[in-house]
């Protein structure tokens, strides 16, 4: 009996090993359903997509993914140039007045801020605030009457914008924005609305198809190309690792994402921005006392951003712009022109061919700290 009842313990003791081994396996081989991806979920860092949207469950459908960097409340953002040429075509005379200059100096700098007015599951109203100033001086502004009005201008841009984020279920969403800026050298002294005041708006309809993947097409209507236009976007948001993904509004900007931590995100990509401004004549050009310049741009990049603490983050970007574009029209022919009516090259009142130059900006910008994020997604 007492034999038996020691084979019976050895029995049961294997038994119960057997289980816990094979237990210890069963345990190891369940793969987590959802990778860790760097940082937490947060919108797109643009004027557009910012949805203020944390969390990985997908209970309502937004435009942004897992991985993204955070979204940016307030941003100071400083961009210098490096040296580049200019060659000028003055069409306000007979002959044509030629002349080529060396751009010593090209200085921007704004202030955005962005503030959520209505943060609700089944939509999202968010304002947004921004100052920019643009500066150009020439290496000799004598050269021609155009570098004199433009020599050291203070170059303003005054907007703000509303933004709707519309959730529809938990695939479907769309977005529409209305943004309107006072472009140009005003004062507060001589500001007349109807001068300077420049109007766009973009709207999206879109897919989630999952927490790491968005798209969605629509139309914008800006100044992105120069002259006011509606042209045709594809949204593209994915994010298809814990390290890689890409962020896109086509064909605006196309840009690659490198998660390396929860606290330093790489990119590169492309964007093409457009400036318009009125500007009042110091010197006359013939008979005009206004031009309203059309600049259109591409820019190469490198980019960096860093928390430097927790609602504090540093950015850092580098690259090569190209200069598209960068012509005068009197309001004459910017009205023909802005309507398809235009002659092309033939309304343009100064005609300028810009050289391309390196550039480097840096950027603050506050986040929504860790703790309101934590809250918020629960």
């Amino acid at each position: 009996m007492a034999f038996l009842c020691s084979r019976s313990r050895c029995l049961f003791y294997c038994l119960t090993a057997a289980v816990i081994v094979a237990g210890n396996a069963a345990h190891a081989q369940v793969v987590p359903s959802t990778p860790p991806v760097y940082p937490p979920p947060a919108p797109m860092a643009s004027d557009t997509l910012t949805a203020n949207q944390v969390g990985e469950a997908q209970r309502y459908a937004v435009p942004s993914v897992i991985g993204m960097g955070p979204s940016k409340g307030v941003v100071a953002h400083l961009e210098a140039l490096g040296n580049f040429n200019i060659k000028s075509d003055l069409r306000d005379r007979e002959p044509n007045e030629k002349s080529e200059n060396t751009v010593i100096k090209n200085r921007r700098a704004f202030i955005k801020a962005y503030a959520p007015i209505l943060n609700r599951p089944r939509v999202k109203l968010i304002l947004g605030l921004n100052y920019d100033r643009e500066e150009f001086k020439f290496e000799d502004p004598d050269r021609s009457a155009f570098y004199r009005n433009l020599e050291d201008k203070g170059l303003k841009t005054i907007g703000a914008q509303l933004a709707v984020v519309r959730p529809i279920d938990e695939v479907r969403w769309y977005l529409a924005r209305v943004k309107g800026e006072l472009n140009g050298d005003y004062t507060s002294s001589e500001l007349s609305v109807a001068d300077y005041l420049k109007l766009s708006g973009e709207f999206i309809y879109g897919w989630k198809r999952s927490p790491y993947y968005a798209w969605g097409v629509g139309a914008q209507l800006g100044y992105t190309f120069g002259r006011q236009s509606l042209y045709p976007v594809i949204l593209y948001n994915r994010t298809f690792n814990p390290r890689w993904g890409v962020e896109s509004l086509f064909p605006a900007r196309v840009t690659v994402r490198r998660n390396v931590n929860p606290k330093t995100l790489l990119f590169g990509g492309y964007t093409v921005d457009g400036l318009n401004y009125n500007i009042k004549l110091r010197e006359p050009l013939g008979n005009l006392r206004t031009l309203i310049i059309r600049q259109t741009e591409a820019k190469f990049r490198l980019r960096a951003e860093r928390e430097i603490y927790d609602f504090l983050w540093f950015g850092l970007e580098g690259g090569y712009r190209y200069n598209y574009s960068f012509n005068a029209f009197d309001e004459d022919s910017n009205r023909r022109n802005l309507f398809g009516l235009g002659g092309g090259n033939r309304d343009k009142t100064v005609v300028n061919t810009l050289g391309g130059a390196p550039y480097v900006s840096v950027e603050l910008f506050l986040v929504p700290p860790r703790s309101l994020i934590r809250k918020l997604a629960k």
